[in-house]
């Protein structure tokens, strides 16, 4: 029997051409473009990739993740290896980091905490180029009333109201550690708004759309179609509000994945 060979691989990746992380048919996806350059970089080997969460179509990676489960022959981990993936990925994909995991590791299970940056700016039409990066809101809004609302999803809350129909049967009740407005100070760029800022949450896990959602309820907040009271109501248990807002993908970038047991 051949040996199986686990693999951690730090990826970034600009999402704004993908339709999300996960092979679909007919669909240009992150999973499919890999698995396409390790079929070309690894030739004749048999091994499976597995993604560290199920990223939306226009979302992007600033510190992603993926195994590789390599039967036979190991890696030989040299710089050139990380070259030869590279030179072969396109250009809005690159591998930062290869490191050698323990078969126990599961990049699902294992995954403690996820934080994701969303960038959005306000009051005027960005420049085209910002597109792929950060949401440009024509409205007005009140940025302030929005800071204290994003502190109230701190915490331990039922977000049956931020997700999609299709989550039923899911733990619907997570815990967000950290959920902040703030001048974004992540990303620059000549063709940036003057004035952009950041969404940054910070979760165990996250639904489907769940951050979208967010911060689709405040930027209603920050047009005064909802309020603070609203927002709180939305995280009851038994609450009957209905949220029709997802913010787009195209702002929301993952920054960063810990992880427990690689060793």
């Amino acid at each position: 029997m051949q040996q199986m060979n686990c693999y951690l691989f730090t990826i970034r990746y600009l999402g704004f051409r993908y339709s999300g992380w996960q092979k679909q048919p007919h669909q240009k996806t992150l999973e499919e473009m890999i698995h396409k350059t390790f079929r070309f970089v690894l030739p004749d080997r048999e091994f499976k990739l597995l993604g560290a969460g199920r990223t939306d179509a226009k979302v992007s990676a600033l510190n992603g993740a993926f195994e590789l489960f390599l039967k036979g022959d190991p890696l030989k981990m040299t710089d050139d290896l990380l070259l030869t993936i590279n030179r072969n990925l396109p250009p809005d994909i690159e591998i930062i980091n290869i490191i050698n995991i323990n078969q126990k590791f599961n990049i699902i299970k294992d995954s403690v905490e996820k934080e994701y940056l969303y960038l959005f700016s306000y009051g005027g039409k960005n420049h085209p180029y910002s597109a792929p990066f950060m949401t440009g809101v024509l409205d007005e809004l009140d940025i302030e009333l929005m800071i204290r609302g994003a502190n109230l999803f701190v915490g331990t809350h039922n977000f049956k109201v931020y997700t999609t129909a299709d989550s039923e049967g899911k733990r619907l009740t997570r815990h967000v550690s950290a959920c902040a407005i703030e001048p974004n100070d992540f990303m620059h760029a000549s063709f940036f708004p003057d004035t952009s800022y950041a969404l940054l949450i910070r979760s165990e896990g996250f639904l489907r759309y769940q951050v979208r959602m967010i911060m689709g309820a405040l930027f209603q907040l920050g047009r005064n179609a909802l309020s603070l009271a609203d927002i709180k109501a939305s995280l009851e248990p038994d609450t009957d509000f209905i949220l029709n807002s997802v913010a787009p993908a195209s702002g929301l970038h993952l920054r960063s994945i810990d992880f427990d047991h690689k060793e």
